[in-house]
């Protein structure tokens, strides 16, 4: 089955942090706390998703404020941090959700990502995702992590159930 086929029937989009939607580095201040640059294109791929009705979660084996502050601006209830088993995290959501795995996509970008992958029906990878990852997704951006690759991803989801011209469609001149 191709990438559009499945991109079709997502209801769950959920995504890993580091290298995903961060370029995958880590900032530290002197006094220790930790930073993380975000991109507002991807955040806002994030929102459409859901206003389309995909739900939306954020999976990811760190745990940081900044990425509770980045979830909370975004309105992002689903936030999983710490998570060191991501597959059981995904079933349980599939389970809260009453959906079928082959209804839930993840995008990671290194190989701790690849259980969760391969449990979905849909799988994205930035462009400069590990190469094991990058041979077994569904989709890969043209666009590395950090910087549109996320947005990529959700406008691909949003073109392949023939949504995006509608979640776009308040943005242009009437």
């Amino acid at each position: 089955m191709d990438a559009v086929a499945r991109a079709r029937k997502l209801r769950l989009m959920a995504f890993d942090v580091d290298g995903v939607m961060t370029d995958g580095s880590i900032y530290y201040t002197d006094s220790g706390s930790e930073l993380k640059a975000f991109n507002a294109l991807d955040g806002a791929g994030l929102k459409m998703l859901e206003k389309a009705g995909i739900a939306v979660a954020i999976v990811t084996g760190r745990a940081a404020p900044c990425v509770e502050a980045r979830a909370r601006n975004l309105g992002l209830a689903r936030l999983h941090q710490g998570v060191h088993d991501k597959v059981a995290c995904l079933r349980g959501l599939l389970a809260e959700l009453g959906l079928d795995a082959d209804a839930a996509g993840f995008m990671g970008d290194d190989v701790m990502d690849l259980g969760a992958m391969a449990l979905c029906g849909f799988s994205a990878a930035p462009a400069n995702a590990h190469d094991a990852v990058l041979r077994r997704a569904t989709l890969v951006t043209r666009k590395e992590g950090g910087r549109g690759a996320v947005r990529e991803a959700c406008d691909f989801i949003l073109a392949a159930q023939g949504r995006l011209d509608d979640v776009v469609a308040p943005w242009l001149p009437q």
